[in-house]
C-alpha cells in the first residue's frame, strides 16, 4: 500500500487540478483529423469519445500525480494489451511537444477464449473463459467440457499422430500459468508425440490453475472498502527521488 496508488479517471480529475491541466495540454496537441485516423472516428462520433484519448494519455505524465512525484518529470512505462496500443502511440507523438519523454510500452498477449483462438471471450458467455470468481468445480468443468482440443478424434489416432499444441487451449493456457519452462517443454513434446492424451493435458492445466485462482479469491476476500479507499486516496508514497 505504501508504494501503490489506484485511481479512477472520473474521480481523480476532480481531486487533482494538475491532472485536468495535463488533459488540456494533450488536447491542444491532437487534431480531430489525427484521432479520426487513429481510432476511426467519423462525423457522427460522440464528442466524449473524441475527447477521451487525451484522458487515457494523461497518466503517462508524472506531473499528473503531484502527491507522488511533485513537479518532477519522470519517464513512464506502460504495460498494456495490444488493443490499448493506439492510445499510447498517440501519447508518444504528443509528449515531446509538451516537454516530456515518450512513454515506453510493454505489450502483453491476450489469453485465448476456451473455444479457441479464433473465438472471443465474453462476460455474457460464462463458458468462454475462466473467471477469477469460478469455484474449483466450475473451473474443472469448463476446462474438461469447453477447452478446445488439439488432439485427434480417437485415442489410437492420437497415439499415432500426436496433438497440435498450437491450437490446443489447455497448452496455450499453460504457456501463461505454468512457470516451469522445462516442464512445459516436456509437455509439448509428449503431447505432440501422442504420449500425452488430451484428458491428461487438461488435468495438468486444472491442477496448475486451480491453486492460482484459489489464492486470488482468498486475497480478494480480505479486501475491504476501507482498504480500497486507502489505495485510492491521493498521498505520498514510499519512494526516494
Amino acid at each position: 500500500m505504501n508504494k501503490t496508488f489506484i485511481f479512477s479517471d472520473l474521480n481523480y480529475m476532480g481531486q487533482c487540478p494538475q491532472f485536468y491541466q495535463n488533459v488540456i495540454r494533450i488536447q491542444r496537441c491532437v487534431t480531430f483529423n489525427q484521432v479520426k485516423g487513429i481510432f476511426g472516428f467519423d462525423d457522427s462520433t460522440a464528442i466524449g469519445k473524441i475527447a477521451f484519448p487525451a484522458i487515457q494519455a494523461t497518466p503517462a505524465l508524472s506531473t499528473s500525480f503531484p502527491d507522488i512525484f511533485g513537479p518532477n518529470k519522470f519517464p513512464c512505462l506502460i504495460p498494456c494489451a495490444i488493443d490499448q496500443d493506439p492510445y499510447f502511440r498517440m501519447t508518444r507523438d504528443v509528449t515531446p511537444k509538451i516537454g516530456y519523454q515518450k512513454p515506453s510500452l510493454l505489450h502483453s498477449v491476450f489469453l485465448p477464449a476456451l473455444q479457441g483462438a479464433q473465438t472471443k471471450m465474453s462476460s455474457s458467455e460464462e463458458n468462454s473463459t475462466i473467471f477469477l470468481t469460478d469455484t474449483a468445480k466450475q473451473l474443472k468443468n469448463k476446462i474438461n467440457r469447453h477447452a478446445f482440443s488439439g488432439g485427434q478424434a480417437t485415442v489410437e489416432e492420437h497415439r499415432e499422430k500426436g496433438g497440435n499444441c498450437d491450437i490446443d487451449i489447455s497448452f496455450q493456457y499453460l504457456k501463461f500459468f505454468l512457470e516451469d519452462d522445462e516442464k512445459l517443454e516436456q509437455i509439448r513434446k509428449d503431447y505432440t508425440s501422442g504420449a500425452l492424451l488430451t484428458g491428461e493435458l487438461k488435468k495438468i492445466l486444472i491442477d496448475t490453475i486451480t491453486p492460482i485462482v484459489k489464492h486470488h479469491q482468498e486475497a480478494r476476500a480480505k479486501v475491504t472498502d476501507e482498504i480500497l479507499q486507502k489505495f485510492m486516496t491521493p498521498r505520498k508514497l514510499a519512494f526516494n527521488f
